[in-house]
């Protein structure tokens, strides 16, 4: 466990300390762009805070495969995951890099994290098999050609589910570290019932990935002074689906005394930690659809905009998706370790499904509820753009003039990140 907890410190250290020179960087180069209607920010905030988290990343996972027992997880795997995930999370920060600073068209973007998904894959960073239970005809192996398709499709869509739910401050970060928390805890249950070890690779990386988060939320949480973008929305994308992808595959004849709930939760929780950006995705879809529009045209509709909408604080719409993200990840892992039946699975959504609604309701905004003034017409309760890092002017004039005029500029949606529009997301 020490070397988690060292592994993860380090990792959030590297990212706190570099996010300062990749602000700096980014407002130099005018990685900033203007607010756009559907944004919720009022002042220009420069992107690519992603840097600072591969920095964090590369640090950590290099201290991960030095280390005594997580070093010998690492390379007892089969594959190469510490160059695997360097070089593929290198070539899609690039990506997203290229995205947020120049802009880049939705089918390029595409094409990279395929190419990013395929050094997974290079590197046997891959699925091999989908485990069910014995009853149902136990642990399907996969061939090697399923194995690449199944593995980057689910590379691709968890990096664009991560970058889909990247809509307000600190949100994306949060989600993705509760999400690594989770994944974290089932490995280390699974591990402890089949191997009586509490060290594995899956719960290495997930450890430097909730380094990475916590390095990186203090600087982005409301209000944010700086922003993942692409950049890092990707990225964490990509680290939480080699995890999702390493503590998959389980031999279920190992754990055939357990119950069906334990067999079925490698399948139970990359739906579960997801559930959040996907049921986003899923609604925006059928929403935009049924109104005649592309499933990829950008709109107001999103949850967090549709909390906001009824008269949550900024903070409080994040705290609120916090909540719904930890009760369906954590609870079906809960559950795994008391070994529940199965049965239990829908009425744990059920009830998750209701805590999230009554949560959204707009009484639990405080005094005033649904009847307080509208957003428009007062300042945000959780206080001025503040913090330890002041806003510093760009010495060239034109990014200067991106500044918005002082007053009160209209809030819209979220503009963190261009949102990943290829395949199946779009915002």
């Amino acid at each position: 466990m020490r070397e988690y907890l060292f592994m993860a410190l380090i990792a959030a250290a590297v990212t706190y300390l570099l996010v300062p020179l990749v602000r700096r960087f980014a407002i130099r180069i005018g990685a900033m762009p203007e607010i756009r209607d559907r944004d919720v920010h009022t002042t220009p905030t420069p992107r690519l805070g992603g840097l600072a988290m591969y920095g964090g990343l590369v640090v950590g996972l290099l201290l991960a495969g030095q280390m005594t027992h997580s070093g010998e997880a690492l390379a007892g795997t089969g594959a190469d995951p510490v160059p695997a995930l360097i070089i593929a999370g290198g070539l899609i920060t690039f990506t997203g890099f290229l995205d947020d600073w120049w802009g880049m068209d939705a089918l390029i973007k595409l094409a990279g994290q395929i190419a990013a998904a395929g050094v997974l894959v290079f590197f046997d960073m891959r699925l091999t098999s989908i485990p069910l239970p014995e009853s149902w005809g136990g642990s399907t192996s996969l061939d090697y050609t399923l194995s690449t398709i199944i593995t980057i499709l689910v590379v691709v869509v968890t990096i664009n589910a991560v970058n889909f739910v990247d809509g307000l401050d600190g949100l994306a970060a949060g989600i993705v570290c509760i999400a690594g928390m989770a994944t974290w805890a089932y490995s280390i249950i699974i591990s402890q019932d089949i191997t009586g070890s509490n060290i594995t690779a899956t719960a290495a990386i997930a450890a430097v990935l909730i380094g990475a988060c916590l390095g990186f939320l203090p600087h982005n949480f409301h209000p944010a002074k700086i922003f993942m973008g692409d950049t890092g929305a990707m990225l964490i994308g990509l680290v939480l689906a080699s995890s999702i992808v390493t503590v998959t595959p389980v031999d279920t004849s190992a754990i055939v005394e357990m119950n069906k709930f334990p067999v079925l939760l490698p399948l139970l929780v990359p739906a579960a930690v997801l559930v959040l950006p996907l049921i986003d995705l899923i609604t925006a879809v059928v929403r935009r659809t049924s109104q005649g529009l592309s499933p990829f045209a950008p709109d107001r509709g999103h949850l967090h905009h549709r909390l906001m909408d009824i008269g949550h604080s900024h903070r409080r719409s994040v705290l609120i998706m916090y909540a719904w993200t930890f009760l369906f990840s954590f609870g079906i892992v809960g559950m795994s370790r008391v070994g529940v039946p199965v049965l239990l699975f829908p009425a744990v959504i059920v009830l998750a499904l209701a805590v999230l609604v009554l949560m959204a309701l707009p009484r639990w905004r405080g005094r005033g509820g649904a009847h307080a003034a509208p957003r428009d017409d007062s300042p945000d309760d959780d206080g001025p753009p503040t913090g330890p890092m002041p806003p510093i002017l760009p010495e060239d004039p034109q990014v200067r003039r991106q500044a918005p005029p002082t007053g009160g500029a209209r809030r819209g949606q979220s503009g963190h990140s261009r949102l990943s529009e290829p395949f199946l997301i779009a915002n």
